[in-house]
Formats: C-alpha cells, sequence, structure tokens
C-alpha cells in the first residue's frame, strides 16, 4: 500500500514539476512579447511528462577531458520537450507571441496546476482519515 501511495504521489509530484515549468516559458513569452524575433515557445506536457517518468534524458552525452570529470546524462528532459509555437499572425519585427494565446495557455495550466494540488490534498485527507479510522 505504502508503494501505491508512494507512485502516485511521485506521478503528481512530476506533473506539478513539469506544469510548473511550462508555466515559466509561458511567463517568458508574454515578458518577450515585443522583443524583435522572439520566437514562443512551448512545452508538449505530455512529451515531457512521459519523459521525465521513464527517466529519459535526451541529448548528446557531456565530454569528458579528465578523469575527475563527473559524468553527465545529457539535456534535461524537460528543455527537449520544449517546441516553437505555430505562428498564427506574423509580425513585422519577426515575433511570433499572440498574447490572446499566451493568457489562454496561461490561464489553462494554471487550472490544471491547481486540479492537480487539489487532488493530492484529497488523496492525503483519505489517507489520513483511513489512519485514524474515521
Amino acid at each position: 500500500m505504502a508503494d501505491r501511495l508512494d507512485n502516485t504521489l511521485r506521478f503528481h509530484q512530476t506533473a506539478l514539476n513539469v506544469r510548473a515549468y511550462r508555466q515559466q516559458v509561458i511567463a517568458s513569452n508574454i515578458a518577450n512579447a515585443d522583443t524583435p524575433n522572439y520566437k514562443a515557445r512551448d512545452v508538449d506536457f505530455r512529451e515531457a511528462l512521459n519523459g521525465a517518468l521513464g527517466g529519459k534524458t535526451t541529448g548528446l552525452p557531456l565530454a569528458t577531458t579528465s578523469t575527475r570529470h563527473l559524468a553527465g546524462s545529457g539535456e534535461n528532459v524537460l528543455d527537449a520537450s520544449l517546441k516553437y509555437r505555430t505562428e498564427e499572425q506574423g509580425a513585422i519585427d519577426g515575433n511570433t507571441v499572440s498574447m490572446d494565446v499566451e493568457r489562454s495557455a496561461f490561464a489553462e495550466n494554471s487550472v490544471q496546476y491547481q486540479a492537480s494540488v487539489t487532488f493530492i490534498n484529497g488523496l492525503l485527507r483519505s489517507m489520513q482519515q483511513a489512519i485514524q479510522g474515521q
């Protein structure tokens, strides 16, 4: 039972980490809405979550030139799932940020993050009630 609870909480912790990372990427897009030639990016949530749960890393291994160097595991899974958004309407300055799209994605991601937190709270509350015998 403890393994099942641990696995469930680990899944939700990983999902929350991916959601938090996506929120940072979207906030970066919003912050760069007036930056010439800035290309809007987003995280493929499913790909990032699957990669993080599988413990996968992508990218080239780090080069070591000394025996004292630590072995690196390559690029972060979350960075690997970072994609460019498709351009909806081009701007003269080359910027691809659409504030409507960014606000919508930011709000949707916030709601999904809060839903995960609420689910975790409910899970922990029911476990506490079971332990207390209520």
